[in-house]
């Protein structure tokens, strides 16, 4: 078995940061709809903005509200406004991992879905 990126919602703006909450990352229930990840299930959080980097559980927030919260005590990891990277991942069989394509939710600064891909594009070493 391998553990590979399932979803990703790429370069989300934090809209809330609530300390006393009891846990967890509310996120858009559209954005979680078009990157795979369920209610509950296990995401991986980066700050862009400070590096902070954190495990917690997906709740939905309401459809097309743009939410973005960072719930109990991962609020003390992010300030709102700051850009954050969600991740998924699952356990693939090893003859399916060489072909295994992820789902990449690109947003805009208003956390709407502006692109879905299953790739991510490397660049070349002379394009860095």
């Amino acid at each position: 078995m391998r553990v590979m990126l399932k979803s990703k919602i790429h370069r989300a703006r934090v809209t809330e940061a609530n300390i006393d909450y009891e846990g967890s990352i509310t996120i858009d229930k559209r954005l979680m709809e078009a990157a795979d990840i369920l209610p509950y299930e296990q995401v991986k959080v980066l700050d862009i903005n400070n590096g902070a980097r954190f495990e917690t559980y997906a709740i939905e927030a309401e459809a097309d509200s743009g939410e973005i919260g960072i719930q109990g005590a991962a609020a003390r990891l992010v300030t709102v406004g700051d850009t954050v990277i969600i991740l998924a991942y699952c356990q693939v069989e090893e003859e399916e991992a060489h072909n295994f394509a992820p789902k990449l939710v690109y947003v805009d600064e208003n956390n709407n879905i502006a692109e879905i891909k299953s790739a991510v594009r490397a660049l070349p070493f002379w394009e860095k």
